[in-house]
């Protein structure tokens, strides 16, 4: 089913708090500096914490609105729970369903019905089907990659597995698990859980530290894949040139550590930089740009609290040798998939970066500009939705799915 949402004018004196369906302004504020100081931060509620950023422009940026009359349009609201979007080549969508079935969608909205045949997961709590991602050459060999939280004997674990989307497109066939995040754990949180292929043709992959306090050292812990971004090759092994390659005290898959629960990645289109989003404690969500064996912190240092209220470890925000965040919020995003957009179809958004916020309940816009965030934008907060992904199609557009079943359009006019 299609809807299409009412449209909304937004003139340069409305509130950031506005999340715009459809968006127009004046030829004077289109030229406005996306860096212009006018509109003030997006954020109003109180933070948790008074920890100070170590930077100005770390958090609370100033805000900014879209100016080009774009459109919004709910395409589907069948799905069932879904996660991830892959898009295949001929720009349909492939769609994880969290209890282990793919969905194909049309840009139109029409699903598919359920594909089958990917091993059994654990869709307990934060686990199931997670992302997905599709091989570079899919129209000759029509390989499909995903995450999933798989049970073992000892808990259960991140996994990744591959398999063939069969012509008929009704299942995947011959799949097999290609990698294992271990140790595994007896708990049903932070399993990270995207993937995507780099320019190389290797895998990169998410994964959390499982959220338990016995769990979280091993964030730090190089002998260990939990709280983890790894890199690896098709058959799972670990990807040639990896940062800890060839030593015998760290696992060769892993490109850095420090990570709490990564349910972000995407590669900068400009830059081909790798940028991540990660889920704080009691704020502290935060978007890191990610390097080669760089400690991104967790959880030695945090601009977040336990949900308690009580503060994490030495409560220090700083490190030496520890990378601080591009960008956190504080009260939190709970920042799932995200994408940057590429193209000028709407130019203002060009290399922007979209972020599906959960508990927010809105899509978070991102200016970045020398590796620095120095706007930021909510849409669609009035839809109430839970937005778990969000990707750019072939034809230029933003598309998200919810937790509560739906699909998004949202492109210009």
């Amino acid at each position: 089913m299609q809807k299409t949402l009412k449209s909304i004018g937004v003139l340069a004196g409305l509130s950031l708090l506005i999340s715009a369906c459809d968006s127009s302004a004046s030829k004077e504020t289109e030229k406005e500096s996306v860096a212009d100081s006018t509109y003030a931060p997006v954020e109003t509620q109180e933070a948790n914490t008074d920890y100070k950023p170590a930077f100005e422009g770390q958090t609370r940026i100033a805000g900014v609105k879209t100016s080009t009359p774009y459109d919004v349009k709910v395409l589907s609201e069948g799905l069932d729970r879904p996660w991830g979007i892959a898009v295949l080549p001929d720009g349909r969508l492939l769609i994880t369903q969290k209890a282990g079935t793919l969905r194909i969608a049309s840009q139109d909205g029409t699903l598919s019905e359920a594909i089958t045949g990917l091993p059994e997961v654990n869709s307990n709590g934060q686990g199931g089907l997670l992302g997905v991602t599709v091989d570079p050459a899919f129209d000759s060999n029509r390989m499909v990659y995903w995450v999933f939280s798989q049970d073992t004997p000892n808990g259960t674990l991140t996994a990744v597995a591959k398999g063939k989307l069969a012509a008929d497109e009704k299942s995947v066939e011959n799949a097999q698990v290609i990698y294992q995040a271990t140790p595994a754990h007896k708990s049903n949180l932070h399993y990270g859980g995207r993937i995507l292929f780099d320019k190389d043709g290797h895998l990169f992959v998410s994964t959390g530290e499982r959220s338990d306090i016995v769990t979280r050292p091993q964030a730090q812990d190089l002998n260990s894949a939990l709280g983890k971004v790894l890199r690896i090759t098709t058959d799972g092994k670990p990807a040639p040139g990896n940062p800890f390659e060839g030593r015998s005290d760290a696992r060769p898959e892993i490109y850095s550590y420090g990570h709490r629960n990564v349910q972000g990645l995407a590669f900068h289109p400009a830059t081909g930089d790798l940028w991540e989003g990660e889920f704080g404690p009691r704020g502290g969500d935060e978007i890191n740009r990610i390097e080669p064996g760089k400690n991104y912190g967790w959880p030695t240092i945090t601009y977040g609290l336990e949900y308690s209220g009580k503060k994490i470890g030495d409560s220090i925000q700083q490190k030496e040798g520890m990378e601080q965040p591009v960008y956190y919020w504080d009260p939190v995003l709970s920042p799932s998939g995200m994408t940057f957009f590429a193209g000028n179809s709407i130019p203002e958004w060009e290399n922007n970066l979209f972020i599906g916020g959960l508990s927010s309940v809105h899509i978070a816009r991102l200016v970045i500009k020398d590796n620095k965030v120095v706007g930021e934008e909510r849409l669609l907060a009035g839809e109430a939705q839970r937005f778990r992904d969000v990707q750019q199609g072939k034809d230029g557009a933003l598309y998200a799915v919810t937790d509560g079943g739906r699909l998004y359009r949202v492109g210009k006019k």
